[in-house]
């Protein structure tokens, strides 16, 4: 063999060796990332979960209304590239604990009786005001002392909540989408979706309450999404009897 072919089967053993070092590395750094988002969402290969459904308030019982189907799709994406599998149930149907499947509740608590549980059970911190009548506070949230009241198409909240329940670290995780309109909880799963990641690096797999605000979606839809500031402890802590309550707009970015 002479050097010149010498040089070229070195020169290809060379690639060779390059590309599958470069595919491994590639392939390390997707599982990589794949596990953290599985961690982060207790979502395992081949486990299941449950997308827990509201109904159309005032509507028929399995109504659901538009946007609310559209969070529904932004939750199924990002369940199946964690190679899991969703099954959907109705509020009033899911009447099972929680911590043994990764549950995603979606509709605020006049028209999802599973996240009015949730709320009182997870978040007693956390008040909606659910009345039929017209008035400033319809929709409210009370969130310890601070009152953030419903601005229909200008200013509208919404509550994102990743929790678990009990010490288990198998124990699965509840995700909350609770807004005061159904474009909230819209905005909230895109939310998730856009920020899993950096959600994940800041709380790991501890529970979090997020409070977020959806900016003039009349004009923007559910894409212009402010997080007013995070709850949790304000959340997680009993509503003091007696707390005076402040009513608060603020945003923290």
């Amino acid at each position: 063999m002479n050097d010149d072919v010498r040089n070229i089967v070195l020169g290809v053993i060379a690639a060779g060796v390059s590309a599958a070092l470069g595919w491994l590395a590639r392939t390390y750094l997707w599982q990589r990332k794949l596990r953290r988002k599985q961690a982060f969402f207790g979502l395992p290969d081949n486990s299941e979960s449950l997308l827990v459904v509201n109904r159309e308030a005032g509507g028929p019982e399995l109504t659901v209304m538009r946007h609310d189907v559209f969070a529904l799709l932004e939750l199924s994406a990002l369940i199946k590239d964690c190679n899991a599998h969703a099954q959907v149930v109705a509020h009033d149907a899911a009447q099972q604990g929680f911590g043994e499947r990764t549950e995603f509740c979606v509709g605020g608590p006049a028209s999802n009786r599973r996240m009015a549980a949730h709320l009182h059970s997870l978040l007693p911190g956390v008040r909606v005001n659910v009345d039929a009548e017209p008035g400033p506070d319809r929709g409210a949230f009370q969130i310890g002392s601070e009152r953030y009241r419903l601005e229909g198409g200008r200013n509208e909240y919404v509550l994102l909540a990743r929790l678990t329940a009990g010490e288990r670290r198998e124990a699965r995780p509840v995700f909350l989408f609770c807004g005061q309109r159904a474009i909230t909880n819209q905005a909230a799963t895109r939310y998730l979706a856009r920020n899993h990641a950096r959600l994940a690096r800041k709380y790991g797999n501890s529970s979090f309450a997020l409070l977020l605000k959806v900016v003039n979606s009349q004009a923007y839809g559910p894409d212009v999404v402010e997080l007013v500031a995070d709850v949790t402890r304000a959340a997680q802590a009993p509503l003091p009897e007696a707390a005076p309550v402040r009513t608060s707009h603020r945003a923290t970015g």
